[in-house]
């Protein structure tokens, strides 16, 4: 019987992993028609969204069923929770990958701004602090996870700059006024996949250490101080 849930557990900690890769995967491909003006790639993007939907669905369901059946320790309790807790995250990175995408659809057919070379180097840095979170699911590595949390002013500053640059780009050029806007809404849609991904982390965090640092100083001042041990 021990078997049979550590497969569970096992089940329900891969489908997590598939669900992260999935949204990194949509997340570049929304880039990608973004860059390239490929309507195609937006498209596959839109009609991919539901995909991330039933994962979460299914990673709930375990979760669930692995609650009723098992009555789990605090340590595969602390798992549960935080991988439902991910899953939301994820699923929202596929909207906003979906509203990356809508958005490109209807820059593809319009003339081209050249102010697009930041977001694709936010993008890289959302997507890294992303799978770097993932990872310490995987291992419960809390210094990995304390170093995407410290990330996040990185993507933050860039996209202050991107609104910066593109507002004097619609003073001095008010015919680009609809399009401009368009990619602050990518922009912003970039910098909450960092955040998702920061979310992520501190869950990560909490599943290594039982420690709960959100709304919390410790990324700033280094590791937080150790918990007593929960128990397992």
């Amino acid at each position: 019987m021990k078997r049979f849930f550590d497969a569970e557990l096992e089940s329900f900690r891969s489908h997590l992993l598939q669900m992260g890769e999935r949204a990194i995967d949509q997340t570049r491909l929304a880039m990608k028609a973004l860059t390239a003006a490929d309507i195609p790639a937006a498209d596959k993007v839109i009609a991919a969204d539901d995909e991330l939907d039933k994962l979460e669905v299914q990673i709930d369901d375990e979760a669930i069923r692995y609650m009723t059946l098992r009555g789990p320790v605090a340590s595969e309790l602390r798992l549960i929770v935080v991988g439902m807790k991910a899953s939301h995250d994820l699923e929202r990175v596929g909207d906003e990958a979906t509203s990356i995408a809508r958005r490109s659809r209807k820059l593809a057919i319009e003339p081209r701004l050249e102010l697009y070379a930041d977001l694709p180097r936010m993008t890289n840095i959302a997507l890294e602090m992303l799978r770097d979170a993932l990872d310490c699911f995987v291992h419960e590595d809390e210094q990995k996870a304390l170093s995407v949390i410290r990330r996040d002013s990185e993507v933050d500053n860039l996209n202050r700059l991107v609104y910066r640059r593109l507002t004097s780009f619609m003073i001095e050029k008010p015919d680009t006024i609809a399009r401009a806007l368009e990619l602050m809404f990518i922009s912003k849609s970039i910098e909450r996949i960092a955040d998702h991904a920061v979310n992520i982390a501190e869950e990560m965090v909490f599943l290594s250490k039982g420690q709960d640092i959100r709304h919390s100083d410790v990324t700033k001042s280094g590791p937080p101080p150790e918990a007593s041990a929960p128990p397992v």
